[in-house]
């Protein structure tokens, strides 16, 4: 694992088409049992370096109910972007992942990880590749519908803060998937 994280944090691949050097992010370890697949890293996560390392990654961590030490626990948590550096800004905020990523890396990564017990599925581009037909057409019907996706998935909507007026529109989110995340987390990491 540690050759392949090593052969993913000098990749170029895309480096034409991103607003900053490539800094490719990623946490994982053959011991992980939860994997996070997100979008890609925002401005303040490739300056640091440290995925989730944002407001987002703060709402993520409550939306877990777990801390930061846990959170950056390769042994527990691996944290994979759907794009693995920051693709730069869009009119209405990032743009979307680069789709080099995905394909080039993620079944590798994968195939290291025997044990994955849970793989939380964060927002439209992670939804889709994964969930394949069983994909719904929006992330609200996903995330209601996110218990027949279990045990291998959990879709969930982005944490950013831009997300406030879907989690106000959406009240059954905080009252009924995070607590059920919360029991499934820590389930899995007592485990």
């Amino acid at each position: 694992m540690d050759q392949l994280l090593n052969e993913i944090r000098k990749c170029t691949v895309c480096e034409n088409f991103l607003p900053y050097a490539p800094r490719p992010i990623i946490q994982a370890s053959v011991k992980s049992r939860i994997l996070i697949i997100g979008q890609a890293p925002g401005t303040k996560v490739n300056l640091s370096g440290i995925p989730w390392d944002d407001q987002s990654g703060n709402e993520l961590r409550r939306w877990l109910g777990i801390g930061k030490e846990q959170f950056y626990n390769s042994e527990l948590l691996a944290l994979m972007p759907m794009g693995f550096c920051y693709p730069g800004k869009g009119a209405t905020g990032d743009l979307p992942p680069r789709t080099e990523c995905a394909p080039l890396w993620h079944s590798r990564v994968l195939s290291e990880m025997k044990d994955i017990q849970l793989t939380i599925l964060i927002g439209q581009y992670a939804q889709k590749y994964y969930l394949g037909e069983k994909n719904k057409s929006t992330i609200t019907e996903n995330v209601q519908d996110f218990k027949q996706f279990l045990p291998q998935y959990l879709p969930l909507v982005h944490p950013s803060p831009r997300n406030k007026i879907w989690q106000k529109k959406n009240p059954w989110f905080e009252s009924l998937v995070v607590p059920e995340l919360h029991g499934i987390v820590s389930g899995i990491l007592k485990g």
